[in-house]
């Protein structure tokens, strides 16, 4: 039997036992540890044992609990409250306008946390009450978290470019720099979705009643000042890491800090707040590490079978353009992206792929724009998408499954169209850190 048909085998399987509803990592690690016991003898057994230790040599991985800490904590304290208050009173008169001030809340979620999960549970425990409460429409508002929660792991900090960064040996601060410009794309064609649909169907996004807008303006700019602490965090955080003050573990460390020092200062970091924050803390990071250490040990498999060269092969071999095997692969991860979560799919597929970009001649800092952009679609897409489950999870009775996979609809166009937009003009992801970084 030839490598390339043992690869697709291994792959096939992984597929099929993926369809049981196992957990990922057991049978990632479990199809990569076997077949490596069936072709090697018992020394392919120490190839799980391999990745583990590959994996606790990863030291920019140290940011991990860092930066979900940070999201846990700002969501946990009641400073995700504030901040949806602030927006709600600014941009409730406007059709939609809950919805839109949900889009910033993502989006300022985004810039202090690394992953879509915090945003997720913020959205779903304060936004959308308080947009059903006054009758948005539900499918639409579950669409609003879902995608605006998905900025997390675009906009810096982003715990998926520090791991495609750690894989393709490509800078961290490159790849943060490079997702913001896309990042606020998004949230921009998310904001002009809802304000074009809600002023063509007022119904799904009434403006706030008159007497819920009658404010003092005294009382509203006091409440701009929720938004002030997460703004320094982040600016104290990025600065000092694009200033090269601190590190990448540094920054983020200095991040975490500032974010309980904060909680403390505003009287809303109880014991049970700092214990709830830490066990969900350690439950994630937990979660990660398994998924990373079950992917590694696969692709170590995969690579060993030759399947980079294999890759190539497949690809160049049909003599298309470069741009078109671009896309073939954005294809694929989508694929993958219904079955898979973003760490699998990075850990086991990126390092096939990578060097196949960087031998088409295109910046592989540009490409994990569009990997993270083709992430956060996967996230949105069923069978197994991340959000979708998530959002089950979390979301108010009223709202079914059959609601929640309606909803990301329009989203998900829009976040194809913003991927085409990134890969027609690269310039987009890399004109800031050409100008930071001079790349």
């Amino acid at each position: 039997m030839s490598y390339e048909l043992i690869a697709l085998l291994m792959f096939l399987s992984m597929m099929m036992l993926l369809v049981t509803g196992q957990r990922v990592f057991g049978i990632i690690g479990f199809v990569g540890a076997i077949f490596a016991l069936l072709l090697w003898g018992r020394g392919g057994v120490e190839m799980p044992f391999n990745a583990a230790y590959t994996l606790v040599n990863w030291y920019a991985l140290v940011t991990l609990p860092l930066f979900v800490y940070m999201g846990y904590m700002f969501a946990n304290a009641g400073i995700a409250g504030d901040l949806y208050r602030m927006f709600h009173v600014w941009s409730g008169p406007v059709r939609g306008g809950l919805a839109i001030g949900t889009i910033l809340l993502m989006v300022m979620i985004s810039a202090i946390n690394g992953l879509s999960v915090a945003g997720m549970a913020i959205g779903a425990t304060i936004a959308i009450p308080e947009m059903l409460r006054r009758g948005y429409d539900k499918v639409m508002i579950t669409g609003v978290v879902q995608a605006g929660s998905s900025l997390g792991i675009l906009i810096p900090p982003s715990v998926v470019m520090v791991l495609y960064g750690m894989i393709a040996r490509q800078p961290v601060g490159h790849l943060w720099l490079a997702g913001v410009l896309p990042g606020l794309l998004l949230a921009t064609m998310f904001i002009a979705y809802i304000a074009i649909r809600c002023w063509w169907q007022p119904h799904v996004g009434p403006p706030l009643p008159r007497e819920e807008r009658q404010m003092p303006l005294r009382e509203k700019l006091r409440l701009l000042r929720a938004g002030i602490s997460p703004l320094v965090i982040f600016l104290v955080m990025m600065g000092s890491f694009f200033t090269g003050i601190t590190s990448l573990v540094e920054s983020a460390a200095l991040g975490a800090f500032a974010t309980t020092i904060d909680a403390a200062l505003k009287r809303k970091l109880t014991f049970r707040i700092f214990h709830e924050t830490l066990r969900n803390t350690l439950g994630v990071t937990c979660m990660f590490m398994w998924v990373i250490t079950a992917a590694l040990a696969f692709s170590a498999v995969f690579d060993g079978l030759g399947a980079i060269k294999a890759i190539e092969r497949i690809f160049l071999g049909w003599e298309l353009e470069p741009w078109q095997v671009i896309l073939m692969m954005q294809l694929s991860y989508l694929l993958l992206g219904t079955f898979l979560d973003d760490t699998a799919m990075l850990v086991i597929v990126a390092p096939l792929y990578i060097p196949l970009v960087i031998k088409l001649g295109y910046d592989p800092i540009w490409y994990g724009v569009l990997y993270t952009i083709t992430c956060q679609i996967a996230y949105m897409t069923p069978p197994f998408g991340y959000n979708l489950f998530l959002m089950r999870a979390m979301a108010p009775k009223e709202i079914q499954l059959a609601d929640i996979y309606r909803s990301i609809v329009p989203f998900v166009i829009i976040m194809v169209i913003a991927m085409l937009i990134v890969t027609a003009f690269p310039e987009i992801a890399l004109w800031l850190p050409e100008k930071v970084y001079g790349r």
